[in-house]
């Protein structure tokens, strides 16, 4: 495993989400989630807890990235990184957004738009992993324990 380019591969999809995430959540989904200001966390406390949520994020990638090197069988890098990051996707919608969305009073328009936004956020992030990481030229297969 190429641990330099692994790590390269998570700080800039995890750059990539900094950016994307206020651009999708921040901008476009903004007046969606004004509906729904009374549930959510005030602004002041919201913000002293970024931070975390940053730093949360970015440990996430670093596991992304390292899933994807793990299961990285070979092919171009951004076609895999494209099917690894709808896999993604669509685990964190059946694992996230749908339980998310019984929790939470929101409406289904929010939900899909969250569903939309995992599947093709982690795409992105997917192809930028993929672009990234190049395996180490040579790897050493440890026997299986059977």
């Amino acid at each position: 495993m190429n641990f330099p380019r692994l790590a390269m591969a998570a700080v800039a999809s995890w750059v990539l989400y900094l950016g994307m995430g206020f651009l999708v959540h921040g901008v476009l989904l903004r007046d969606t989630y004004m509906q729904y200001v009374g549930v959510m966390r005030p602004g002041a406390q919201a913000n002293a807890i970024l931070p975390m949520a940053f730093a949360g994020a970015l440990v996430g990638f670093f596991a992304f990235a390292y899933v994807y090197a793990k299961g990285y069988e070979g092919g171009g890098g951004l076609q895999e990184g494209l099917r690894f990051g709808v896999l993604v996707g669509v685990l964190l919608c059946a694992f996230s957004g749908v339980w998310d969305y019984m929790l939470w009073p929101i409406g289904a328009r929010l939900l899909v738009a969250w569903l939309v936004d995992y599947v093709v956020e982690f795409a992105i992030y997917g192809m930028v992993v993929g672009l990234i990481y190049k395996p180490a030229a040579v790897s050493v297969r440890r026997p299986a324990i059977v």
